[in-house]
């Protein structure tokens, strides 16, 4: 970062220094008053300078919420993960600066940003006539949110306007969960495509897309039965295709596996192998169980878009892959399966997650208690007990 210092006067000077750029790339600079020698200028712009490239300069007099919003993209670079980064900066580059932007971030108010939500809702959409949805006004309100709160932490402002704002409340969405014909005739439907494995480890074990693209064959282990959540495939514009980590503990996981899926992934195996073989490609247990020819991964957003076409034209009810994961976790509440156990297999950070999501399986589980109950007491209430006198 460049810095310089002008004389003002006698004994004032006047620092000037840059502070990155706007949103339009625009190069920006502030400037600061000193007192005093030429020494202690120099002094102070080395101080000012290497504030800020700590993070820890800011003016707040005349920043703008735009320019705040940029200087927190690159704060929280380290700890989000590359696709989560990437929504942030749509959200903020297409919604919050380009309704906000301009504004400063000392006299924001929760009325301006209500009013901004207000018209998200009526006319936010960006290539044709409409306003956002609730929910993804509810998404924008969150990152809103965070960021405000760096401000505080930061002492730009001494509140968090958003905190006290009035974001949309979307109305909840029943869960339309396909039931266990569609799956199996899923399952037959796609016995010839490449979509086949990809449904059979969702409805047979519940991972997520990712999960079950970033598959290896070492992560399986044929004669217990199980495989391994080691990593998920995910996609960013920055930075392609990536491996990463699971985001939390519970999402490193081994699930037990049907008998019926590890048949039909044996079957796999055997083909992939003779099929890689035959290209010259090689094979060995590193290789990826859901791939391409060539053993290369596959995009993400290729599955989804090949499941929903193949899905249209096969005239099976419409659904998305992602519900076939919770197909998965309805039958095993269905069959009486503990809630912990079902926790464990998708990989939930808590309980609390997993119940609250399956919410609307749980009343048809009370009933089936109640019966279970009332059987055992009708049973014991029809026996009497023996005198002992």
């Amino acid at each position: 970062m460049r810095g310089s210092i002008q004389r003002r006067g006698t004994n004032t000077w006047r620092l000037v220094f840059d502070v990155g750029r706007d949103a339009s790339g625009k190069r920006c600079q502030k400037t600061s008053t000193v007192h005093g020698t030429k020494k202690a200028a120099q002094a102070a712009l080395t101080q000012v300078l290497a504030k800020h490239a700590n993070g820890g300069f800011i003016d707040p007099g005349n920043l703008t919420v735009g320019e705040f919003l940029l200087r927190w993209l690159d704060h929280v670079v380290p700890t989000t993960t590359a696709k989560t980064h990437e929504r942030y900066e749509e959200i903020c580059r297409n919604n919050l600066i380009v309704g906000l932007g301009r504004l400063k971030l000392s006299e924001l108010r929760n009325d301006q940003i209500d009013q901004f939500y207000a018209e998200l809702l009526k006319s936010g959409r960006k290539n044709r006539p409409g306003g956002l949805s609730a929910r993804t006004v509810l998404h924008i309100h969150r990152v809103l949110f965070q960021a405000l709160k760096q401000a505080t932490i930061w002492k730009l402002r001494s509140d968090n306007p958003a905190a006290t704002a009035s974001p949309p409340k979307p109305s909840e969405k029943e869960m339309v969960v396909p039931d266990d014909d569609d799956a199996a005739s899923l399952l037959h439907a796609t016995e010839e495509s490449w979509l086949h494995i990809p449904v059979l480890l969702a409805v047979s074990t519940g991972v997520r897309r990712g999960e079950a693209l970033a598959l290896r064959w070492s992560d399986i282990d044929f004669e217990y039965g199980s495989l391994w959540v080691r990593r998920s495939l995910s996609k960013t514009r920055s930075s392609g295709l990536q491996f990463k980590a699971p985001k939390t503990k519970r999402g490193r996981r081994q699930i037990p596996i049907p008998e019926f899926a590890i048949s039909a992934l044996r079957q796999h195996m055997r083909i992939q192998k003779e099929e890689s073989l035959r290209l010259g490609c090689g094979w060995n247990l590193d290789r990826l169980v859901c791939s391409d020819p060539h053993g290369d991964a596959i995009n993400p957003n290729t599955l989804t878009s090949a499941f929903a076409s193949f899905v249209k034209k096969s005239g099976i009810r419409p659904m998305r892959y992602h519900d076939l994961r919770h197909l998965h976790a309805t039958q095993l509440f269905k069959l009486g399966i503990h809630p912990k156990i079902v926790q464990e297999r998708l990989g939930h950070s808590t309980i609390a997650v997993t119940l609250d999501l399956y919410s609307h399986v749980l009343p048809g589980m009370q009933e089936d208690a109640t019966s279970k109950l009332d059987k055992a007491w009708q049973s014991a209430l029809g026996k009497r007990p023996e005198n002992k006198h």
